[in-house]
């Protein structure tokens, strides 16, 4: 389930795409997908990075397993009326945007114990989304670290089809588990939650 645009400073138009966009796909095909399911929804490093810049008390709410989808929509519409500074409108729509999935993937899996529901980031890909930072910083896409579009769809099949996932967890682009809270790298140690 992918969804993947920026819209500059424009939240709510980032939101629409990423976010939106995703959960109205998700309800149209949620009654067709039968007991044992799975949907692997698409995230992004940015979303822990987002995360991991916010004071303490949004960080603790924004990992909260009990979060509802209308506090995060009062939140979303909160950000959304403070709008981006200047500077800052990677983080404060895309990163945001990303958040919300994996709120969101944790939502979906608590409500839908028979299908098993995670979030992935496919990796820094090489896209339309990502080539323009390439050119700003006048470098090709491998110099900035961008994989090919193939490698963008390692994770998540494998997530799709491995027998060893959880239920409402984020995944890196090594198809470990990763925190929601910051980055962690591919190849380092995979998340453990603390009890």
């Amino acid at each position: 389930n992918n969804a993947g645009g920026f819209a500059g400073a424009d939240i709510k138009a980032t939101l629409d795409i990423n976010i939106y966009g995703m959960k109205r796909v998700t309800e149209a095909f949620l009654p067709l997908i039968a007991k044992g399911g799975r949907i692997v929804n698409i995230g992004s490093a940015g979303g822990p990075n987002y995360v991991a810049a916010q004071p303490e008390g949004v960080q603790k709410f924004l990992t909260d397993k009990s979060i509802t989808w209308e506090q995060c929509e009062e939140y979303m519409k909160k950000c959304v009326m403070e709008g981006a500074t200047e500077g800052n409108e990677w983080r404060a729509s895309y990163g945001l945007s990303k958040a919300m999935v994996n709120c969101y993937t944790m939502i979906l899996a608590r409500e839908n114990k028979d299908i098993r529901i995670n979030a992935v980031t496919p990796g820094y890909i090489e896209t339309d989304l990502t080539r323009p930072a390439a050119e700003r910083a006048n470098k090709t896409p491998e110099e900035m670290g961008m994989k090919k579009p193939e490698f963008g769809a390692k994770a998540p099949v494998q997530i799709l089809f491995s027998e060893n996932v959880g239920h409402g967890w984020y995944y890196g682009s090594d198809a470990k588990r990763s925190p929601i809270d910051r980055y962690r790298s591919p190849g380092d140690p995979e998340y453990v939650e603390e009890e």
